[in-house]
């Protein structure tokens, strides 16, 4: 089997070999209010189809919408990777869209010499992450689709929601701290509490905090808690000061970032929370709280992500 990847419309397959195009498993509109119980990852839409006289599976990644803020500025370098489990070594990766919550790829990919009769046995999985020049990517979701459950005589598009990744991702714990700010001493007073859950990174967990205060998107001044042995379940009860003076609160973001401190080699991320007038809705909200009480310590939890 071998992989390609291309621009769009498609690669080598010319338009009488393309089977027809028609939308699989309902419209857009159906599937737009799917997962709204649940954590909003966004969604992604994709076609998939085989060329039965090319033994090639065709793949397009077309765009994503609604993608959650990974980065500092309050938006995501998005990319996508594509994999036919259980195979986990032969990859496909598309273009990273820089600082776009609302990509658009428009790019296909072909998987040559495969069978029809192995494609069948596969699971077509995409993984949307972002892109992290510094550090490893954070994943945004996942969406699995077990290829024996699609017709691939005729190319199908989809749309679908994207469900946290299985690395983890939703489950790392949840952080309680609160924000004070001071109008009149240009301050903010971030309280990191307690945590609880917090996701196990290896035998021993020694978990501390690391605080960021950031100014568009530079890194300004940095501030730690100490690390708590084997706990999960750790009570800091830490305040750090950071200067913020009013005019600069719209471009300001505070990165929370919990570590476990690993003597032997580099320290792991369990999970992160950006706080600011463009994160999530829940940091959003804790965000306006705090303006709205001016000189009062304003708690909430937050879901650490990954």
């Amino acid at each position: 089997m071998s992989l390609t990847a291309g621009p769009s419309p498609l690669l080598r397959l010319g338009p009488r070999q393309l089977p027809h195009q028609r939308d699989a498993h309902g419209s857009e509109e159906d599937e737009a209010h799917e997962g709204c119980s649940r954590e909003n990852l966004g969604r992604i839409q994709f076609s998939v189809g085989y060329n039965f006289q090319e033994s090639t599976l065709t793949v397009k990644i077309m765009k994503a919408q609604e993608l959650p803020a990974k980065d500092f500025s309050g938006t995501s370098d998005p990319f996508v990777k594509i994999y036919l489990l259980p195979d986990k070594k032969h990859k496909l990766e598309t273009k990273v869209k820089r600082k776009n919550l609302n990509p658009h790829w428009n790019e296909t990919f072909l998987f040559e010499g495969f069978p029809y009769e192995k494609v069948v046995q596969r699971v077509l999985y995409l993984q949307v992450l972002d892109y992290d020049r510094f550090s490893r990517n954070d994943p945004i979701g996942e969406v699995s689709i077990p290829l024996n459950k699609v017709d691939l005589t005729q190319m199908q598009t989809f749309w679908k929601d994207l469900k946290p990744c299985s690395d983890g991702s939703g489950s790392r714990g949840e952080l309680l701290l609160s924000l004070c700010y001071n109008p009149s001493a240009n301050s903010i007073i971030v309280n990191i509490i307690k945590a609880r859950n917090l996701k196990a990174m290896d035998i021993g967990a020694h978990p501390y905090v690391k605080v960021w205060l950031m100014y568009k998107d530079k890194r300004v001044e940095k501030k730690k808690t100490v690390t708590m042995k084997r706990n999960l379940n750790p009570i800091f009860n830490e305040s750090f000061a950071f200067d913020v003076p009013t005019e600069k609160l719209r471009e300001t973001t505070i990165v929370i970032t919990v570590m476990d401190k690993d003597r032997l080699s580099r320290n792991d991320v369990i999970g992160k929370i950006y706080l600011s007038w463009k994160s999530g809705p829940g940091e959003v909200k804790h965000w306006k709280d705090m303006i709205a009480r001016p000189r009062q310590p304003v708690a909430q939890w937050h879901q650490l992500k990954a």
